[in-house]
């Protein structure tokens, strides 16, 4: 079901001060920053040959991931994102044989304009798991 690795993504608590390390230190190619209103963050992408960064921090007070930021201050790695080639399907696939997706349970479009659900962490070894499709 699921297919290559679409990116890591790690919280920062200032998004500048990370963007411009990766830019300095690794000379790496960043996006510019995007507002992910409906999922309460700002991100960027770094590009790498074979995958990408996503480096992500609160956008307003009711960010998901605050409480992340509360409990790791200098950041970490947030969630792991895997490509499907259906993510209907998967979704169903996965409902089925009980795995729980996280929020209200519906498909939403992530930072790539492309539609994206998110595993909870307590099912995956502790790992936050976001599905992407093609």
């Amino acid at each position: 079901m699921i297919g290559r690795l679409n990116h890591i993504a790690i919280v920062v608590p200032d998004l500048g001060k990370a963007t411009k390390q990766y830019e300095d230190l690794f000379g790496a190619v960043v996006s510019l920053p995007q507002n992910l209103d409906d999922h309460g963050v700002t991100v960027v992408f770094i590009e790498l040959p074979n995958t990408k960064i996503e480096l992500l921090t609160p956008l307003g007070i009711n960010s998901p991931i605050e409480k992340f930021l509360e409990r790791n201050p200098s950041g970490g790695i947030h969630h792991i994102c895997y490509e499907v080639a259906d993510i209907s399907k998967a979704k169903s696939v996965l409902i089925e044989k009980g795995a729980r997706i996280i929020g209200d349970g519906e498909v939403k479009i992530g930072a790539h304009g492309k539609p994206v659900i998110f595993l909870h962490p307590k099912e995956f070894n502790g790992t936050l798991i976001e599905l992407e499709e093609l």
